[in-house]
């Protein structure tokens, strides 16, 4: 699965990303409506991740979808 069609179905799959990322809460989520730098984002601040980690993280996440 690519981007975007992760951000194409972001409401179903923000289940998915709130199962990966559980700090980040519901508001958060919605908030990043799809945008993949922003969730890279919201990631390096709740887990304190450096850029290079939550991108690998993202690309991960997306392998296993």
């Amino acid at each position: 699965m690519n981007w975007d069609q992760v951000a194409g179905k972001w409401k179903e799959m923000s289940g998915s990303v709130k199962a990966k990322w559980g700090d980040l809460t519901d508001d958060e989520v919605a908030e990043l409506d799809g945008n993949r730098e922003a969730l890279e984002g919201k990631i390096q601040a709740k887990y304190g991740k450096t850029k290079e980690q939550a991108k690998k993280e993202v690309d991960d996440f997306l392998n296993e979808q």
